[in-house]
């Protein structure tokens, strides 16, 4: 129209003639004054005075018909045949097109990589025309619709017709097809319970026939399946209420014969399962299982059987107490049967003595049967084994708890007032003061010259 030069910024084509972006508005845009030009209101020019035809336009482009070069068959575009070349290819399918040919073979829009569909017959559409050309048919789908439309556009006027094929009459070898129907059961529609491949549709509650998945599915002892609800009434406890938020259980119809006939029989009494000597448990000597094990001084205890041998309070690995006589004991009983003793020791925060003498005594309590350790291993005090249970440690010896006090008073010792002798004994502070350490008057008195006492 105005014959002004063209690039790729100001082009627009038209039915295969170009205009520049002014005269494209004027002749195809809506009209009104000012549009597009920042008025308010539009403008009716058309490029009248730009004219000098009647039919308005004025083509100086010389028109030729378009001529290009066939490819070899299969090597060319696939909608126009001719060459293409790097600069307009696009792809899809495998093969090169022209970019003026890349569009829907239905509605003839332009593609690009992300709403091209590639369709079995070898030809290109958008998302559109393929779903309504290859996708599922009935009313409303894909549209927005609940239901499936029939649109019969590409099927020769007849509505597509699926066919539903029964795979329950295709049987499978024994033993090896879908358990409740027998059939073959292949990728696309299996479902997995205790290693057996189920059809989808078989995949129900055996009793109320609920739709099952891998959440919901419980697998029976009679190798089928269940929802949670029918396996808790079939093979879960039973009793009034029982499962549903009462205190009480329900039988919900069932016998006391047909309860216990579901319920697994075992036989609470392990010791009539005799270990091989030296093997079982150390008190009933029946064979302990890894369910009911409990560990102390390195054999294997029923959980029943693991209680204090004095009170038979149940013990567990913080209040047990490995005495010498390879019995276990809770410390309360371990405290009195083995440690120190004395009048008011264990039943007072503090010893009571009348006359000022030590309160704490061992009657009895060292081991007096039974070999003693080899020389430097045992306790320093009785010579006997030490065992984890009961060791304390000075300067690298191990003593027993009861063994653990000072020499000259026998005050029970720890951590905090142990003091390790010359000797090789121990001592309290106070005693380890008076025999080992500086004499004078008032020493260690609160006076200021030391006393040989």
């Amino acid at each position: 129209m105005c014959n002004k030069l063209l690039d790729s910024t100001n082009c627009s084509e038209h039915e295969g003639e170009l205009f520049c972006k002014v005269c494209h508005a004027r002749k195809y845009g809506p009209k009104g004054y000012g549009f597009g030009g920042g008025a308010g209101c539009l403008s009716m020019d058309q490029g009248e005075h730009l004219a000098k035809d009647s039919e308005g336009a004025v083509n100086h482009a010389v028109q030729e018909s378009k001529a290009f070069a066939k490819a070899p068959e299969g090597e060319g575009c696939p909608r126009c045949g001719g060459y293409v070349y790097a600069a307009e290819q696009m792809l899809a399918r495998g093969r090169a097109w022209h970019k003026g040919c890349f569009k829907c073979g239905e509605c003839s829009k332009r593609l690009d990589s992300v709403n091209c569909c590639e369709g079995p017959d070898k030809d290109i559409y958008c998302k559109v025309c393929y779903g309504k050309r290859f996708g599922p048919k009935g009313y409303g789908y894909g549209q927005g619709g609940g239901a499936l439309q029939s649109d019969i556009t590409c099927a020769n006027g007849e509505a597509p017709r699926t066919t539903v094929i029964d795979t329950a009459k295709i049987k499978a070898p024994a033993g090896q097809g879908c358990p409740r129907c027998g059939g073959v059961v292949y990728a696309a529609e299996q479902m997995l319970a205790k290693g057996r491949e189920w059809h989808r549709k078989c995949f129900k509650c055996r009793d109320c026939t609920k739709t099952l998945d891998s959440i919901l599915a419980c697998d029976g002892p009679d190798r089928d399946v269940y929802c949670k609800t029918c396996y808790g009434k079939k093979f879960g406890p039973h009793g009034y209420g029982f499962a549903c938020g009462s205190g009480f259980l329900q039988t919900d119809g069932l016998t006391e014969e047909e309860i216990s006939s579901f319920r697994p029989y075992y036989n609470p009494d392990t010791t009539s399962i005799k270990a091989p000597a030296g093997q079982g448990c150390p008190r009933c000597g029946g064979a302990v299982f890894a369910a009911e094990q409990q560990l102390a001084k390195g054999t294997m205890w029923h959980k029943k059987c693991f209680n204090c041998a004095d009170c038979h309070r149940p013990l567990d690995s913080v209040l047990a107490c490995d005495g010498p006589d390879r019995e276990i004991y809770c410390k309360a009983c371990y405290g009195k049967k083995f440690g120190p003793k004395g009048f008011g020791y264990g039943h007072a925060p503090t010893l009571v003595s009348t006359n000022g003498e030590s309160t704490i005594s061992y009657p009895d309590t060292k081991p007096t049967t039974g070999t003693k350790a080899p020389q430097g291993q045992g306790c320093p005090r009785c010579g006997y084994a030490v065992y984890a249970a009961e060791q304390m440690i000075s300067k690298n010896r191990i003593w027993h708890r009861r063994c653990f006090h000072c020499g000259d008073c026998r005050r029970s010792l720890d951590s905090t007032n142990l003091n390790d002798g010359p000797d090789g004994d121990i001592y309290c502070r106070g005693c380890y003061g008076r025999k080992f350490g500086p004499h004078g008057v008032g020493f260690g008195m609160g006076a200021g010259t030391l006393t040989m006492a």
